[in-house]
């Protein structure tokens, strides 16, 4: 007789993300506000009129406000040019009622294919809540980080609130984005993992990647990661956000009578992750989409924000 299949225990990034927001930064937050006589500044910079980043601003403004931050949004119309959104940022880098900037992406194509790479380098490295600028990226590749990308930094967070070992284990991060891959490589490897980074030149991508003790999903493709592609007991990090609009593309990661295909019925749309469904079968531990990863950026955004404004105040000016 076989034994039953592993299920995966279930790494809750939203629990998580409100015990951080509500037990530990809405408190230093008030002790901020105490001591200085203002809220930490939050400016979120939102550049045309994208659906998806509509919800995710409003989301982060929430959070933001929730925590007892200055939270506002400067918004820029569709037509604007990258001279604006330049004029813009440097508006809010000289104002002292921000500590934190955060230029929500993707821009719009019509600004050309290097504006996002010139806005953040036009961030003042204190403010760079995103921790996208060559500043960030620098101190964080030495070890001595000052605002971290949210996305890696939320990943380390989960890993060691739910203990997780890192050190000595082997990660595969699939994936190579500035914003996620290369700085998620590279927060593992600073916590002793041995790791690989995988993309789309990588030979027999599903061998490599069952290898993997802690493996992590970062490529944008729905459903890419099966249970072939992993270890039994290993811990796997779906950082995926894919809508799903196509009725067969749901039913392959769903079968008939799944809750999640009869919601895409009502809605016409799913939200879902880099990793199918089935990964639960085998895999340990494994980020739920939605309510894995997700929660966690917002909320090591809003860490950010804190550090930033406790740095910015009380450096000698």
């Amino acid at each position: 007789m076989t034994p039953d299949p592993i299920k995966a225990r279930l790494l809750d990034g939203q629990a998580l993300a409100v015990l951080i927001q509500q037990q530990e930064i809405a408190p230093q937050v008030a002790a901020f506000v105490s001591r200085h006589g203002r809220p930490p500044g939050l400016a979120i910079v939102l550049v045309g009129e994208n659906p998806a980043s509509e919800v995710y601003v409003r989301n982060k403004l929430k959070s933001g406000a929730g925590v007892g931050f200055r939270a506002d949004l400067e918004r820029l119309p569709a037509t604007a040019t990258l001279q604006d959104v330049l004029a813009l940022v440097d508006r809010l880098n000289r104002s002292p009622l921000y500590d934190g900037i955060l230029v929500q992406s993707p821009l719009p194509k019509t600004l050309g294919a290097d504006a996002a790479q010139r806005v953040y380098d036009s961030i003042a490295p204190e403010k760079d809540v995103d921790g996208f600028a060559p500043e960030s990226v620098g101190r964080m590749v030495q070890n001595r980080p000052a605002l971290v990308a949210c996305t890696p930094s939320g990943i380390i967070e989960l890993l060691v609130r739910e203990r997780i070992p890192i050190a000595g284990r082997h990660a595969v991060v699939i994936g190579r984005s500035d914003i996620v891959g290369k700085p998620m490589a590279m927060l593992l490897l600073h916590r002793d993992a041995t790791v690989t980074i995988c993309h789309s030149k990588t030979p027999d991508l599903a061998a490599v990647c069952r290898q993997a003790d802690i493996l992590v999903a970062a490529v944008g493709r729905a459903g890419l990661v099966t249970k072939d592609f992993v270890k039994p007991g290993a811990t796997v990090i779906d950082v995926g956000m894919n809508t799903l609009t196509d009725l067969a593309a749901v039913q392959r990661m769903y079968p008939d009578g799944h809750p999640r295909l009869a919601r895409f019925r009502e809605k016409g749309s799913l939200l879902v992750g880099d990793v199918h469904p089935e990964v639960a079968d085998v895999a340990g531990a494994l980020t739920p989409v939605p309510g894995g990863v997700g929660p966690l950026t917002i909320t090591m955004l809003m860490v950010n924000t804190l550090r930033a404004a406790q740095t910015i105040l009380s450096t000698p000016r």
